[in-house]
């Protein structure tokens, strides 16, 4: 079992256990000592200045690019986009190559579990261009029968969307299969690897995706930077997305020309400490070994789902395997609102998540409203899982069941 919750200063000397990770990961002291360290001895606008502080804090972003493209297995770091966040990172993609891309009559293909991040984009590409938005449903535990996707696929699909791993069933999905089946007509594969990339080694030439997506928030890194990957070609052909400082070569009255690939994506001041901070967790997670946390993760999992199906009136969401979960646990409770169940954990001192998280039309497939979620991440430990166990074991009791 991994010991790293001393490395999160947060979670020092408190009694709260965190189970929302899936949300937004806790930070090591080393994060927030990296982007301290920039902010203290060369906050400077990078790229711009030919003074010693903007040309280190040049070479310190662009050092973190090509952490970010090692780290997903990019073929030159010029591949790598910094964006806000893995929501940033798709509308890129939906203004620029599919505003610009679609027609009346192409189909875009989107999973019914998606993340709001990766369907809204989606309606407004599909408004705006008249290709017409479709949906790759899955079974009650989140699994997509091959003949499904199959037949999902057509000569008209332009662009297929998918999530690595679900928010809610915490499945990895098969981005593999869905993208050799997209290049199968001719379309263009687009990976939310928001969930998978704290958890999961990421290789985009593996995955044979054409986009991908995450946040540095989700696994150990400051809130407002990700990343977004693409194939070069893809990026040299898209329009920017917002336009202004550092993004241009030349700038007439009239006109503009834009920088290379990836500047052109990036207008106005960068969020340089972030990229800073962001490298250092992927730093801290291969120092811990992303199998290793893996590993931790599935073993803390299977405890608390065993515990879980323990209970009559508690019901997960997906798999009964905790192998299939990557630490997300989605579950809801007899007569009991999920917004009580979260009310009840936070008095005892447990942060979970409550909610439709952010996908709505999974839950209308699913036929719930919405439920409670329980997310397990490399900090947590066997003692947190038991807090949780016995706290749902007498949630209803504590609501007047009287059990």
């Amino acid at each position: 079992m991994l010991d790293l919750r001393k490395d999160f200063p947060i979670l020092r000397g408190t009694d709260v256990v965190y189970l929302d990770s899936a949300a937004t990961a806790q930070r090591p002291a080393c994060v927030m000592e990296a982007e301290r360290a920039f902010n203290d001895e060369r906050n400077a606008n990078p790229l711009r200045g030919l003074y010693a502080w903007s040309m280190e804090a040049t070479e310190a972003y662009e050092r973190a690019r090509q952490t970010v493209a090692d780290f997903v297995h990019a073929r030159q770091p010029e591949e790598i986009v910094f964006t806000r966040n893995t929501t940033e990172g798709l509308n890129l993609i939906a203004y620029t190559w599919a505003c610009t891309n679609l027609r009346p009559g192409d189909e875009v293909l989107v999973t019914v579990m998606e993340h709001h991040s990766n369907l809204l984009p989606w309606q407004m590409a599909c408004e705006r261009t008249g290709a017409t938005l479709r949906f790759l449903e899955c079974d009650q535990r989140g699994v997509f029968p091959e003949e499904a996707m199959r037949a999902a696929v057509t000569e008209r699909t332009k662009l297929v969307c998918m999530g690595h791993v679900s928010n809610v069933f915490g499945r990895v999905n098969p981005v593999e299969k869905m993208a050799e089946l997209a290049h199968s007509v001719g379309a263009l594969m687009v990976c939310d690897a928001a969930q998978s990339a704290p958890h999961i080694a990421l290789d985009v030439q593996k995955l044979g995706v054409d986009f991908l997506v995450f946040s540095g928030h989700k696994l150990c890194g400051p809130m407002g930077i990700g990343a977004l990957w693409a194939r070069m070609e893809l990026l040299e052909d898209m329009p920017p997305f917002l336009r202004g400082g550092e993004m241009i070569e030349y700038v007439t009255r009239d006109s503009a020309t834009w920088a290379e690939v990836p500047h052109k994506f990036e207008a106005g001041t960068v969020n340089a400490s972030g990229a800073v901070g962001l490298e250092a967790a992927i730093r801290y997670l291969q120092t811990a070994g992303l199998e290793t946390i893996e590993s931790h993760v599935n073993a803390l999992t299977e405890r608390a789902l065993k515990g879980m199906q323990a209970l009559p009136h508690v019901h997960v969401i997906g798999s009964e395997n905790a192998v299939e979960h990557s630490g997300i646990l989605t579950f809801t409770v007899d007569g009991v609102h999920p917004h009580d169940i979260a009310a009840i954990f936070d008095s005892d001192r447990i942060c979970i998540r409550a909610g439709h998280h952010c996908a709505q039309p999974l839950m209308k497939h699913l036929g719930v409203g919405s439920t409670a979620r329980a997310s397990i991440y490399l900090y947590n430990n066997e003692q947190d899982v038991d807090r949780f166990l016995e706290s749902l074991a007498t949630l209803r009791s504590r609501m007047g069941y009287g059990e």
